[in-house]
């Protein structure tokens, strides 16, 4: 790489945005409000059990990258569409809580 690469210096911003947020919101809060509890169980009382639940949601939307260095400015709209998975969990006596959500892709 040449010298005038090198010293270029390039920004970068970065945004997502969702396709129907109330959709995925209220899914995912369906999952947090589940009224199923797990099997009681005799466990040791140094450890402790909790429940999970899990479900896997389809989200699009649009990645936006704007950068721009000394020479240029240039902005890009990227559509995706991207399978999640979320996950809850539920020490007893305590509501479901979302812990992690992943992409799948």
């Amino acid at each position: 790489m040449g010298k005038e690469f090198l010293k270029m210096k390039t920004s970068y911003h970065i945004t997502a945005t969702v396709d129907q947020p109330d959709l995925l919101r209220n899914l995912v809060e369906k999952l947090a409000y589940r009224r199923y509890d797990g099997q009681k169980r005799s466990i040791p009382k140094e450890r402790a059990i909790f429940d999970t639940s899990s479900t896997e949601a389809y989200v699009s939307g649009t990645i936006g990258l704007d950068f721009d260095n000394p020479t240029e400015q240039e902005s890009l709209n990227i559509p995706f569409i991207t399978c999640f998975l979320f996950t809850c969990i539920k020490f007893p006596g305590s509501p479901y809580k979302l812990a992690w959500s992943n992409s799948l892709s």
